[in-house]
């Protein structure tokens, strides 16, 4: 007799209140036979709290390879399992992509449990639009490296979703204002769901101004958004890298910029970063 192969569930936990946690989240986690979790550590007590004795093996970036050739085989052994992270929707800036996509191309029925996103929420209360966003996860930790990523992304029209650490947070506000300018409209979520969360929304100058005035608001977990940068009429159709690129051929990185700025009506600013990028990219 064949055994049917068991199910992958994607569960999402509170990324702060316990009080968003879903009862079917609740029930499905109480019902499967093993617990993946980012940290068992850190899960324990959570599953614990909702009175769920299911047991948890760990599932995180350093074993992610062969934990998900071992969660694969008890799957195909008829096997319920759910995944979760240490808050949030898994998948999200969180490993789960190689069982995800070994499960299904298994066959196995791969199902998500929605429910808290930092992500989704920061974009729901930060006065941004959201129509159309970019979610960029971290920045990278060194300086240079960081610039040079903020340089590519300064004509994305797009409202950018970043996250960022307590140890990060000033350095990366100060390269955004740098490299998008001071006046770009942009908002930070900070520690959302828990007693001291914080949604400010200015321009990068001022939250820059905001940060360096108050310690208090360097703590936590931060999901920084920015406004899209500005179009012009038909700039939307405009491949602002080709023409810097056709522009650099000829002229130096200040003056491709400022005649890129004439054409586009983008800030010359940001223009110049991006100009920086694309010159750098193309001597290495």
């Amino acid at each position: 007799m064949s055994i049917q192969p068991g199910t992958l569930f994607i569960v999402a936990t509170p990324i702060g209140n316990l009080g968003d946690m879903s009862p079917r989240a609740v029930e499905v986690l109480g019902a499967v036979h093993r617990v993946a979790a980012e940290d068992t550590r850190h899960s324990r007590p959570l599953l614990a709290h909702f009175g769920i004795a299911t047991p948890m093996l760990a599932y995180h970036e350093h074993n992610e390879a062969e934990q998900s050739v071992r969660l694969l085989e008890l799957l195909q052994a008829g096997h319920d399992i759910a995944l979760i992270s240490d808050a949030g929707t898994p998948l999200i800036n969180d490993p789960g992509f190689r069982l995800v996509r070994a499960a299904r191309e298994a066959g196995i029925a791969v199902v998500p449990v929605p429910g808290p996103s930092a992500l989704v929420a920061a974009l729901s209360v930060a006065g941004l639009p959201v129509d159309r966003f970019v979610f960029e996860g971290f920045l990278p930790a060194k300086q240079a490296a960081r610039r040079r990523r903020l340089a590519e992304l300064v004509g994305e029209p797009r409202t950018l979703v970043f996250y960022e650490s307590t140890h990060r947070i000033v350095d990366s506000i100060a390269d955004l204002a740098e490299v998008f300018g001071g006046v770009r409209e942009a908002a930070i979520a900070r520690e959302l769901t828990k007693r001291f969360e914080t949604v400010r929304a200015g321009s990068l100058g001022e939250l820059q101004q905001w940060l360096g005035g108050d310690p208090d608001q360097r703590r936590g977990e931060f999901v920084i958004l920015v406004r899209g940068a500005p179009q012009t009429a038909g700039s939307e159709s405009l491949d602002v890298d080709r023409l810097l690129r056709e522009l650099l051929a000829e002229l130096g990185v200040k003056r491709a910029a400022a005649v890129a700025g004439r054409v586009t009506g983008l800030p010359k600013k940001q223009l110049y970063q991006r100009a920086l990028a694309l010159r750098g990219s193309e001597s290495e």
